[in-house]
């Protein structure tokens, strides 16, 4: 990991960058360019978890406890440096639990949405 500093509209941010190996170049080469990847991880016997791939802001949540969700299909809109990003459905699935709240603040990496 190397660290940076990346000023923007005239603010500064340090962020960490990590190298890409081969197959995650190639998925992230193929994913639409406005879709955000969470990174699935899943929890032995008890679906998959979408995690925030960054830290940010809940905007919006897009479905609810229940709902049946495609590959793809936005399940909430994640706020960060200012920019809008789309957490999208890493498969198909059905919405067991929510963990979050429109307006609360999530940490890289922090459980969102569980499949």
């Amino acid at each position: 990991m190397k660290k940076y500093e990346v000023t923007v509209n005239g603010q500064s941010y340090q962020v960490t960058l990590r190298e890409l190996t081969e197959e995650e170049a190639k998925d992230f080469a193929a994913a639409p360019a406005t879709e955000s990847k969470a990174a699935p991880k899943s929890v032995e016997g008890k679906g998959t978890n979408v995690e925030a791939p960054m830290a940010g802001t809940v905007l919006s949540i897009s479905v609810k406890v229940g709902d049946s969700v495609k590959k793809g299909q936005t399940l909430l809109m994640l706020e960060a440096m200012k920019m809008e990003n789309e957490i999208v459905a890493p498969e198909d699935g059905v919405v067991s639990a929510i963990h979050v709240s429109a307006n609360q603040a999530v940490e890289s990496n922090q459980v969102l949405v569980s499949l």
